[in-house]
């Protein structure tokens, strides 16, 4: 039987990374074989193509960013993705195609057609789309705490965030049978029972 798809989405600062350890780890722990993986990311060549995107040496034209989201993405679901799901696995995916129409096209002015077409080239549809969602002022004061070298989109500032903000919402709001948006603000744990309790409802799990 394949598996499931879940993506978590959102913006700079919601939270994703934390939930989708804390979710894989849950569905572990209830017998349910998991992968966990990431974009940009997730095979030997998208993450080369990662350190590209995210490294802030280059700064990309918002079609050429675009493109190259969809080749570390077609690597990625080739390589990584569709055989776990065909072995039975559930992938519990930080990020997907909801990130490349937000942050390229609401983001970035990309053409929102082109991008729905080269998602429709993939082929796969995640069974559930969890969007975490923070205000804003949470992105940026969490950002600062976190310290270190802040990454090129990290690093792009209130006004293109709340773009982002504002495109994820509507992208939940066209997707209502695929998305979920919940608070990324109450502590992780508090979060990850909301998750939990929205993956049990919608995927039937036990």
């Amino acid at each position: 039987m394949r598996g499931r798809f879940i993506t978590l989405e959102g913006g700079e600062g919601g939270g994703k990374s934390t939930q989708a350890r804390l979710l894989a780890d849950a569905l572990a722990v209830q017998g349910i074989p998991v992968l966990l993986t990431r974009e940009p990311g997730g095979s030997p060549g998208s993450e080369i193509l990662r350190n590209l995107l995210l490294g802030g040496e280059i700064s990309w034209s918002p079609r050429a960013e675009t493109l190259l989201h969809f080749a570390h993405r077609a690597e990625h679901v080739e390589k990584t993705i569709r055989p776990a799901l065909a072995a039975g696995m559930w992938v519990v995916c930080d990020r997907f195609a909801d990130s490349t129409l937000v942050y390229q096209g609401y983001g970035q002015g990309a053409d929102r057609g082109d991008i729905a077409v080269l998602t429709e080239m993939l082929g796969l549809v995640p069974d559930l789309t969890l969007v975490l969602d923070v205000p804003v002022a949470v992105s940026v004061a969490r950002l600062a705490r976190r310290g270190g070298v802040a990454d090129r989109y990290e690093s792009l500032g209130p006004a293109f965030f709340t773009r982002i903000r504002e495109g994820f919402l509507d992208v939940a709001r066209g997707a209502p049978e695929r998305c979920v948006v919940l608070s990324g603000e109450p502590a992780p744990e508090v979060v990850a029972a909301s998750i939990i309790d929205v993956v049990r409802r919608r995927l039937e799990v036990a």
